[in-house]
C-alpha cells in the first residue's frame, strides 16, 4: 500500500515540469533599464531563459549630465557673489531668530518641569498626575527638539555657502 502511495507521489512529481516565467528587459524612454515579468511596452526584450539574471545592480559609472545649452541664462560673478552674501546674511538671521526662539522654548520646558501636575488625594495628600504633566510636558520638548533640529541644518547650510 505504501507502495502505491509512494509511485504515485513519485509520478507526480515528475509529470510537473518546472516553473517558467519569461523575463522581460525594457528600456525606457530615459535610458532606464527594468527587468519584468510582464511585457509593458514596446521596448521591452524576452530574455533567454537560460542565461543567468542577477538582481544586483552595476558598478557602471553615472551617465554624464548633458552640457549647459548656450542660450540658458548665465549670471556674473558680481551678480552671483551679491546673491551668496544675501543668502549668508539671510541664513545667518534665521540662525539667531531660531536660536532665541530655542532659548525661550528651553526656558518654558524648564518651568514646565519644574511645576509638575499635583493634586488633593481624598486623604488630603498630594498627589502627582503623570499623564497631565506628561501631557504638558512633552509639547515642550517637542518645540525644544524642533528647534535644535532646524539650528543644526541652518548651521550645515552656512556651512555649504561658498
Amino acid at each position: 500500500m505504501k507502495l502505491q502511495y509512494f509511485v504515485a507521489a513519485l509520478s507526480m512529481l515528475l509529470a510537473t515540469g518546472s516553473a517558467h516565467a519569461e523575463i522581460f528587459k525594457c528600456i525606457g524612454e530615459d535610458g532606464r533599464t527594468t527587468y519584468t515579468n510582464a511585457k509593458t511596452d514596446k521596448g521591452c526584450k524576452a530574455l533567454p531563459s537560460d542565461l543567468p539574471v542577477s538582481s544586483v545592480p552595476s558598478n557602471a559609472p553615472a551617465k554624464k549630465p548633458a552640457p549647459t545649452p548656450a542660450s540658458f541664462p548665465k549670471v556674473d560673478g558680481d551678480t552671483q557673489r551679491a546673491r551668496d552674501s544675501d543668502r549668508r546674511r539671510i541664513l545667518e538671521q534665521e540662525l539667531a531668530t531660531e536660536q532665541k526662539s530655542l532659548d525661550q522654548a528651553k526656558t518654558e520646558l524648564g518651568e514646565a518641569e519644574a511645576d509638575p501636575e499635583a493634586f488633593r488625594t481624598k486623604r488630603g495628600g498630594i498627589g502627582r498626575n503623570v499623564a497631565a504633566y506628561d501631557a504638558k510636558v512633552k509639547p515642550l520638548q517637542d518645540k525644544v527638539g524642533l528647534h535644535e533640529r532646524n539650528i543644526e541644518a541652518l548651521k550645515k547650510e552656512i556651512g555649504n555657502l561658498r
